[in-house]
């Protein structure tokens, strides 16, 4: 028998391949990452269904602390949205999976790797590059791409070979994960179209205002309401709260691996809250220079995760540099929920650099003379009156 790991959801793409494979003569062993989507009614079943679909073992990896101290953390720290819309929900939870199942398959020696991709996504870039830079030695099987196969084609193979349940695709694909949930439909195949409200997971719960208070220590969010906890836990509790509120739904248009637009619908409200706040909390505490230099880099950072170059030495160097930029930013953002979105109320931090001390904006100036202001602009508009004057003619 040749030893091979499936990327294993239980959903009809890795059913195809769990049969088909085992069929084939490789002994599967099948593997599923939670990173913050399973339950454990889920995990039970997905686990029940795999072995229908013939593997030899089924084993589900708790990803969800690896997952935030890997990612969501650096996210966080950078404040990264995708063309300033998209947390990189679905797209960071690819990588910490793909790495999770590649040391899987290397720790039992398996000589074969699997994932149900198609042609067409970005998954499959992430999946490969993270499996071949990781284990060159291991070859990658991908039956789905390989095969040009659509869903009625796996639907009637899998039949044939006893396997009837109940494939019927549903009206939207939702992929949930901690960092938030992705939702894709009919609509979202074109340009124009929304998502209806019953698309989303979360349907509005709470009409009234809320007033919750978040804490952050060094970047990290430790605590809701006063209640302090792992900071991987913090984000469940918060999007516990503010989903109730119908807050963090859009959809976002971007440019995918492969070259072509892509259009996704998605549910974040905690990802979308923690940046926001976290962003308003570094604008009190870090430097002009600080934040500036931290834009560029954040957004290179959250495309180079998106393109699945995780494991280039540049993301670890830009991390480092995230992580230093994170030694001031403590202190409370309070925040304001209501139905369908949320407003930043203001900050509070010993590091705050907005001092009264120093001056107040607009108002008054304790920090230097007239004069000294005249002088200072004077000399700042030097650049400019040389250009001007040399070339006024032209």
């Amino acid at each position: 028998m040749k030893k091979l790991v499936i990327a294993y959801s239980g959903g009809l793409d890795t059913s195809y391949c769990a049969v088909s494979l085992s069929k084939a003569g490789y002994d599967v062993h099948a593997v599923s990452v939670n990173t913050g989507g399973f339950t454990e009614e889920e995990i039970k079943s997905i686990e029940a269904n795999a072995y229908k679909m013939g593997v030899k073992t089924y084993k589900n990896i708790d990803a969800v602390t690896s997952y935030y101290n890997k990612v969501i953390k650096y996210l966080v720290f950078g404040n990264v949205l995708k063309n300033n819309t998209y947390p990189l929900s679905v797209s960071a939870e690819r990588i910490i999976q793909a790495i999770e199942i590649i040391q899987y398959a290397k720790s039992i020696n398996a000589k074969y790797i699997a994932h149900g991709s198609t042609g067409a996504g970005n998954d499959q870039v992430r999946f490969d590059m993270i499996f071949q830079t990781l284990a060159p030695d291991i070859e990658i099987i991908t039956p789905i791409r390989d095969g040009k196969l659509t869903r009625q084609e796996e639907i009637d193979y899998l039949k044939a070979n006893g396997i009837d349940m109940s494939w019927e695709k549903a009206k939207y694909s939702v992929n949930k994960g901690l960092w938030g949930t992705s939702v894709g439909g009919d609509e979202t195949l074109t340009s124009e179209k929304p998502l209806p409200d019953s698309a989303y997971p979360s349907q509005l719960e709470k009409n009234n205002e809320q007033k919750i208070v978040l804490n952050f220590n060094k970047g990290e969010l430790i605590a809701v309401n006063g209640k302090i906890d792992q900071p991987q836990h913090c984000i469940k509790e918060l999007n516990d709260i503010a989903s109730k509120y119908a807050i963090g739904r859009d959809i976002h248009v971007g440019d995918t691996i492969v070259g072509i637009k892509g259009r996704v619908g998605f549910e974040a409200a905690a990802a979308l809250i923690t940046i926001k706040a976290h962003h308003l909390l570094e604008k009190h505490t870090l430097t002009k220079w600080q934040l500036q230099h931290k834009d560029y880099l954040s957004s290179f950072y959250g495309m180079h995760l998106h393109e699945g170059q995780y494991l280039d030495p540049v993301m670890r160097d830009i991390e480092a540099f995230l992580q230093n930029s994170q030694s001031k930013v403590t202190g409370s953002v309070f925040v304001t929920l209501r139905p369908y979105h949320f407003s930043l109320d203001g900050a509070s931090s010993s590091n705050d650099l907005m001092n009264a001390k120093f001056g107040s904006y607009g108002e008054e100036n304790k920090g230097w003379t007239a004069e000294e202001a005249k002088g200072f602009i004077k000399i700042n508009g030097n650049q400019n009156k040389i250009y001007q004057q040399i070339h006024s003619k032209s």
